[in-house]
């Protein structure tokens, strides 16, 4: 599962910039977590986003329960543009198997 966060701040803003280091390092040591990357755009640098990716859409829900996520990245999670984050990734080979009930692995990190 792919999430997909993006947030606008000022291009200078480098408290920002460091509250999205933050998050992101603090949802990396969640269960689930695979891989994770922050990006600011090119053209317009006022507009950054973080991509995570995640084992399941369980992974990453149970993540944002996490006491401390709650802590280290709601907060700025909570200034993402607010609109729809979560994506399936589309690879070679899915042909059409999208969407689909994966059983939870609670043993997994």
């Amino acid at each position: 599962m792919l999430v997909v966060n993006r947030f606008r701040a000022d291009a200078d803003d480098a408290a920002f910039r460091a509250d999205l280091e933050k998050a992101l390092e603090v949802l990396s040591a969640q269960r689930g977590y695979e891989d994770g990357r922050l990006g600011r755009n090119v053209d317009d640098p006022g507009l950054w986003v973080m991509v995570t990716r995640w084992r399941d859409v369980g992974s990453y829900r149970r993540a944002l329960s996490s006491y401390d996520v709650k802590l280290g990245a709601v907060q700025t999670l909570s200034r993402a543009i607010e609109e729809p984050s979560a994506y399936e990734p589309v690879e070679p080979g899915l042909d059409g198997d999208l969407n689909t009930a994966v059983p939870r692995d609670l043993g997994a990190r």
